[in-house]
């Protein structure tokens, strides 16, 4: 198990890296997260959802992703309170001081699923959630010692020397565990250093010395893990420091809105040659001279389109669209485009219905069953062939819907296209990662696209990770300690 100092150390990263580099040597590989917090889900192949991560750890072991490798899910729909996933499956919500009091009845979901793939695989690869250190949640804890405790999983701890301090991070962890806890601890990674590597030589015998933890590794940054899904919307937030690309022929604007999710649609856009994403922050105005407005996905449709009127955007995408720009619009931000979002039911907040942008002829009620599939299907006019999957709750009707941005492949229509075509929405994720779909709505932009395959940048990713991590890791000496669970 691989266990953090804190949220954003690398974990995510590390393990498909690991997935992909014992993959390679022959072994039969799963990776599992007992519980994640995320609201970048994928659609697995058996028909739920889990983060995001997983089912790239699951690519890099080249299996079908499962509900079982992350069989809890909490997907945040405001500051305080979140949707609560089981085994793929929504089972309602909690907020967070309630759900302290759920993980006792969450345990044995998360032991059923990690004893399923323990059966079928020679080692499972388990990623901790948030911080090792956080003693206060140990008690009734799922998510990392406790689970190691209730499974005798041993740990790896990981460090990020990147953002300081990782002497007293890693040394500071065995202190404030419990002992027992602490002699979990078997190992020790250091990632992301930049630099001469025997600079920190030392730093690595002392934190050994103090903690009597093996030293697994001292990993140095990897610019190419960019290329790989971003877990979180800080990792998002990162990015955004560093999309802006001046003198590129197209300008595509992106809102970032606090309940922003499955942002790993906009990952084939960053690494498009001649894209520039303008990726908005708060306080951030939009800017007057792009080609297109894609307003993302939103794990809470009704406050993220407040938020984005807080912001000013609406009355910015308006004069964005008085200028003859498109805007296309992805599962909630499709629902925001059109006249009326209702939610009768109280599915996302309080019962009510709000105005929405007014951009499409179509209305959303926010009821019923979630959505969870995967759509084949072809982008229209230009009949070229998409692939992805619908994650939603709601549906939505209107007379634009007469006018479907694609035709699936049981040849019903979907989403919804203003009479002059310059308004788009869909509830289809993973658009833009079908390539020959994104270059015909990048010709629409004017621009003619470098024809790029976008999962084999991804495999590649995965692979140079593997290869990174068997030069910098002591693979035999990770394997040794899970031999000797």
């Amino acid at each position: 198990m691989f266990q953090g100092t804190g949220s954003s150390v690398g974990k995510s990263v590390l393990v498909a890296g690991l997935c992909r580099a014992l993959t390679r040597r022959g072994l039969v590989v799963r990776p599992f997260k007992p519980q994640n917090m995320s609201n970048n889900a994928a659609v697995t192949e058996d028909g739920g959802e889990i983060g995001r991560a997983q089912a790239l750890q699951a690519r890099a072991c080249g299996v079908a992703s499962s509900v079982h490798m992350n069989p809890v899910l909490l997907k945040p729909q405001s500051e305080i309170g979140a949707q609560l996933v089981v085994q793929g499956r929504v089972v309602g919500t909690a907020r967070a001081r309630d759900y302290q009091a759920l993980k006792p009845g969450l345990m044995p979901h998360v032991l059923d699923s990690f004893g399923r793939l323990r059966a079928e695989a020679d080692i499972v690869l388990v990623e901790g959630a948030g911080s090792a250190s956080e003693i206060n949640l140990r008690r009734n804890d799922i998510a990392n010692m406790g689970f190691a405790a209730a499974t005798d999983t041993p740990v790896v701890l990981i460090g990020d020397i990147d953002r300081g301090g990782v002497i007293a991070s890693l040394v500071g962890t065995q202190v404030v565990l419990d002992a027992n806890d602490a002699a979990r601890i078997r190992g020790f990674i250091v990632n992301r250093m930049r630099g001469d590597l025997s600079l920190f030589a030392d730093g690595m015998a002392m934190i050994a010395e103090r903690t009597g933890w093996a030293p697994i590794g001292l990993v140095p940054f990897l610019d190419d893990v960019r290329r790989l899904p971003a877990e979180d919307a800080a990792d998002l937030r990162d990015l955004a420091r560093m999309s802006r690309t001046p003198g590129s022929r197209t300008r595509i604007v992106v809102p970032l809105l606090p309940m922003i999710s499955n942002f790993d649609d906009l990952d084939p856009l960053l690494a498009e040659p001649g894209v520039e994403c303008v990726l908005l922050q708060p306080g951030d105005a939009m800017p007057s001279g792009c080609d297109l407005v894609l307003l993302p996905g939103s794990k809470s449709t009704i406050a993220d389109l407040a938020s984005l009127r807080r912001q000013g955007w609406d009355i910015d995408l308006q004069a964005h669209r008085r200028r003859g720009g498109q805007v296309i619009g992805l599962c909630g931000g499709y629902q925001m485009l059109g006249r009326r979002i209702s939610d009768p039911d109280g599915v996302e907040g309080p019962p009510g219905s709000v105005d929405g942008l007014g951009l499409l002829e179509v209305e959303t009620v926010l009821a019923g069953a979630k959505t969870l599939s995967r759509a084949d299907g072809t982008l229209l006019p230009e009949s070229v062939p998409v692939s992805g999957y619908e994650m939603h709750i709601g549906t939505t009707a209107g007379a634009d819907r007469s006018r479907p941005f694609l035709r699936r492949a049981d040849g019903s229509g979907e989403g919804a296209v203003s009479p002059d075509g310059r308004v788009s929405g869909t509830y289809l994720h993973g658009l833009f990662g079908a390539d020959a779909a994104r270059g015909a709505l990048l010709r629409r932009l004017g621009l003619e696209a470098v024809p790029r395959d976008h999962d084999a940048g991804v495999e590649d990713a995965l692979d140079t990770l593997a290869r990174h991590l068997e030069i910098h890791l002591d693979i035999d000496a990770l394997l040794a300690i899970a031999g000797s669970a």
